[in-house]
């Protein structure tokens, strides 16, 4: 069985609009570390964001009236409410500092806009243009290489009721963002009905442990031997989105949803703990 590795990438700081592929085979070729075929190259979405210059300096923004009562709602600056609302497709509500909204097929805090490691009275947004800007990025690796590898860009997510950030796959290419198991057989024979794996999400949560949140300057992960189907295609988070009313967590809001009590379960007997 094949062990898969994953490797922390160092990098020296971003600057708004540098290419990321020197770089990156730079700081392979310093750590002693050589792509092959069929490896995965993970970057953090903040440096694309940086390489594609998507930043905004809050001076420069003026606050509309709605984002003036959103910044009220939710303690935010009003600059950065109103930048916000331009980013985001809906905006749902939500919690002190933090405003559930969606934006390109994700459920995310803030539309992905962030204050953490911009420059100084700036936010950095989410890339854009994502497909385009990584199909591009993997063909200018694969032809400085002459290997066939894998692209992920990673951002921070959350899991409704748990604290803390994993890691979320903005996009990939290379290899297929999601496993199919429906009408497999478990182990005893049953017919799998529903589950699907989030591959992409999964591994970007593994390489989310090691980028950090913080000072690491660790903004890329190579991931060798990834047990994942690799082929040509970009993916985006389109196609790793479930529909609204399919989804676990957004069906509760629909108005379908009960508030089964406990007390009131008729099941008779013990579950084997």
């Amino acid at each position: 069985m094949k062990r898969t590795q994953l490797f922390p990438i160092k990098l020296g700081l971003i600057k708004l609009g540098d290419d990321l592929v020197e770089p990156i085979l730079k700081s392979l070729r310093k750590q002693k570390l050589e792509l092959e075929d069929n490896d995965v190259l993970a970057l953090a979405s903040k440096i694309v964001s940086y390489s594609q210059g998507r930043t905004v300096k809050l001076s420069e923004v003026k606050p509309s009236a709605g984002a003036k009562e959103l910044a009220k709602a939710f303690s935010l600056e009003p600059e950065f409410a109103e930048i916000l609302l331009h980013e985001a497709e809906k905006v749902y509500g939500g919690v002190e500092k933090a405003v559930l909204t969606f934006k390109d097929h994700m459920l995310t805090a803030n539309a992905g806009i962030d204050k953490k490691n911009a420059p100084s009275g700036s936010v950095v947004l989410w890339p854009e243009n994502l497909l385009e800007w990584l199909e591009t990025f993997r063909n200018n690796i694969m032809h400085e290489t002459c290997r066939r590898v894998g692209v992920l860009v990673v951002d921070s997510g959350l899991i409704p009721l748990r604290i803390g950030t994993v890691g979320l796959a903005l996009a990939v290419a290379g290899f297929k963002p999601i496993r199919e198991w429906r009408g497999k057989t478990d182990l005893y024979g049953r017919t799998i009905m529903i589950t699907r794996h989030a591959v992409a999400d999964d591994m970007a949560s593994s390489v989310h442990l090691l980028m950090g949140e913080a000072t690491e300057k660790t903004p890329v992960v190579l991931v060798k031997q990834a047990p994942v189907d690799f082929d040509d295609e970009v993916h985006s988070s389109e196609e790793m989105m479930m529909p609204f009313k399919d989804c676990i967590f957004a069906n509760m809001h629909t108005g379908k949803s009960t508030a089964w009590n406990k007390r009131d379960s008729r099941v008779k007997g013990r579950v084997a703990r």
